[in-house]
C-alpha cells in the first residue's frame, strides 16, 4: 500500500532525521531499494521524474507496478510514490495515475505565479489524501532536463509558499543535482537556518544529496532538513559495477546475455548506496 509522505517526514522533523528519496528507472532498481528499506525497517520515497516515467511506459504502469511489488515482497515498512520535479501539467497525471505523492516544481516561475499553482495544487492533494512538495530557489545542475544555477532560495519567498499548506519544502541552498565540482564551496548553512525560522515545522527536502560530505549532511538535518534525494550516487554505482562485470567476461552465458545475471551486480551496488544513505540519514528502525 502506498502511503502519502506527510506522516513519516513529521517523525523525521520530530525526531531530527531524515527519509531518503531514491530515484527508480526500471523494476530492478525498485525492487533493490524496497528491499533494503524493508530490511533495515525504514521508510522510504520513491522518486520518479517524468523522463524516466516516460521511459518506464507511463505513471500508471509506474503506479501499478511499485503496487504489485509492494504485494509480492511483503514490504511492511511505509513507502511512498512520489514525482520528482514535476511540471504543473505532470503533477495532476500523476495524481490521475494514483501516486501517493507530487513534487511541483514552479521555482522558474516569478513567485506570484509559483504560488498561484502551488494554492492550486494544495487543495486538489488535500482532498486526495497526497503529500506535496513545493520549490523556492533553482537547484543547481541538470537532472533530467531540469537545469538551475544553484541559486539560495529568499526565506521570505520560502515562508509565502510554506504558509500556503505544501507538506514540504525544496529550497536552494548552493546544493546541485549531480556530481559536484571541486570548487563546490558547500551547503549555505545561514540560508537554511533562516529559511528553517521562517518556515517553522515545515520539513525542508534537500536536493542533490549525491556527493555532499557526510559531516553538512547532518548539519542540514539539524536545521530542519527531513527528506534527501539521491539519484546520481545510484545510477555511479549501477553503471560502476555492470561495467566491471562485463569486463570480466562474466555475462557470457553461452548463447548470449543473460539480463538477471548482467543486472545482479548493479542491483547490489544499489542495495548497497541505499542502506549507506539510510544509516547516514538516521532512518533505519525509523518505520
Amino acid at each position: 500500500m502506498l502511503v502519502s509522505a506527510k506522516e513519516m517526514l513529521q517523525k523525521a522533523k520530530a525526531g531530527h532525521y531524515a527519509v531518503g528519496q531514491f530515484n527508480i528507472n526500471n523494476l530492478e532498481w525498485t525492487k533493490a531499494i524496497l528491499q533494503t528499506a524493508q530490511e533495515l525497517n525504514s521508510p522510504v520515497i520513491l522518486g520518479v521524474s517524468e523522463g524516466a516515467g516516460k521511459y518506464m511506459c507511463g505513471f500508471k504502469t509506474v503506479t501499478e507496478m511499485v503496487k504489485a511489488m509492494i504485494d509480492e515482497l511483503g514490504i511492511t515498512v511505509p513507502v511512498a510514490l512520489h514525482l520528482d520535479h514535476g511540471t504543473y501539467e505532470g503533477c495532476y497525471r500523476c495524481i490521475e495515475a494514483g501516486f501517493s505523492s507530487i513534487m511541483f516544481d514552479g521555482s522558474h516561475y516569478p513567485i506570484e505565479e509559483n504560488v498561484e499553482k502551488t494554492k492550486e495544487l494544495v487543495k486538489v492533494c488535500a482532498e486526495k489524501g497526497l503529500s506535496l512538495e513545493a520549490e523556492v530557489g533553482a537547484i543547481g545542475g541538470e537532472e533530467d532536463g531540469v537545469i538551475g544555477m544553484g541559486e539560495c532560495a529568499d526565506p521570505n519567498e520560502c515562508k509565502q509558499i510554506a504558509d500556503l499548506g505544501v507538506t514540504m519544502l525544496a529550497a536552494g541552498i548552493g546544493n546541485i543535482h549531480g556530481k559536484y565540482p571541486a570548487n563546490w564551496p558547500g551547503l549555505s548553512f545561514e540560508t537554511l537556518a533562516a529559511i528553517s525560522e521562517k518556515v517553522g515545522a515545515m520539513p525542508l527536502v534537500l536536493h542533490g544529496g549525491t556527493g555532499i560530505p557526510a559531516d553538512q549532511i547532518r548539519k542540514a538535518i539539524s536545521l530542519g532538513v527531513s527528506k534527501i534525494n539521491v539519484n546520481t550516487e545510484c545510477q555511479l554505482a549501477f553503471a560502476e559495477a555492470t561495467r566491471k562485470y562485463i569486463e570480466a567476461g562474466k555475462d557470457l552465458q553461452g548463447k548470449g546475455f543473460d539480463p538477471r545475471k548482467l543486472l545482479a551486480p548493479g542491483v547490489e551496488a544499489i542495495k548497497a548506496t541505499v542502506k549507506e544513505k539510510m544509516e547516514l540519514f538516521g532512518s533505519v528502525g525509523k518505520a
